[in-house]
């Protein structure tokens, strides 16, 4: 829902110009939530999430979807495909933090919050080559190995549209945490989803 250009880090003060249908509708909900909060109809708060990575499920067919699979599938002695270059940076946050978020979100009162209830999540920003390393330290270069480059240019194309660092302030002052690495977001999803250990 944020428009281009972007600066190299997004404020919570950032302005809402989605160039995309997909953005748009995020916008109006965002608008909604907050018009209907302020009229009482309910007591509500919006969380904007970063990538939420390694994803339990299946590979599906978003344009974000290597951003888990090519972690999920080494880790299980599978291949994964690479549709973007090394280069590819974005934020993200690991199940167990996006629990954290929506607890802690619906801990808040509305003397907290204030008028602006919709808050940007913080995560962990780092670059396609860091999230692979990251697997290597974890996992070893086995796991590496069996990350297979197969350049998508749409995919690249959409993923190159999105902003990428954000400075969530003032969810930080409201108590919301993430992990501190990329490392413990792959740690995470060993232990929540493989019992602790990987198959390679």
């Amino acid at each position: 829902m944020f428009g281009g250009p972007f600066p190299d880090v997004i404020g919570d003060d950032f302005h809402l110009t989605p160039h995309t249908s997909y953005g748009t509708q995020k916008a109006m909900c965002e608008h909604l939530l907050a018009d209907y909060s302020r009229r009482g109809f309910l007591d509500g708060v919006g969380l904007r999430l970063p990538a939420i990575c390694v994803r339990p499920a299946p590979p599906n067919k978003a344009a974000s979807a290597f951003f888990s699979s090519i972690i999920r599938e080494p880790l299980v002695g599978q291949e994964a495909i690479l549709p973007v270059p090394d280069s590819v940076l974005h934020t993200h946050a690991s199940p167990r933090a996006a629990v954290g978020f929506l607890l802690q979100a619906a801990a808040l009162s509305p003397e907290q919050l204030g008028l602006r209830i919709n808050l940007t999540m913080p995560g962990v920003c780092c670059t396609v080559a860091e999230q692979i390393e990251a697997l290597r330290r974890v996992a070893g270069d086995r796991a590496v190995a069996l990350i297979r480059r197969a350049a998508d240019p749409l995919v690249a194309r959409i993923v190159g549209g999105w902003p990428h660092r954000f400075d969530p302030r003032r969810a930080l002052s409201l108590g919301f945490t993430v992990e501190s690495s990329f490392d413990d977001i792959i740690r995470i999803h060993i232990e929540d989803e493989l019992g602790g250990k990987i198959a390679i």
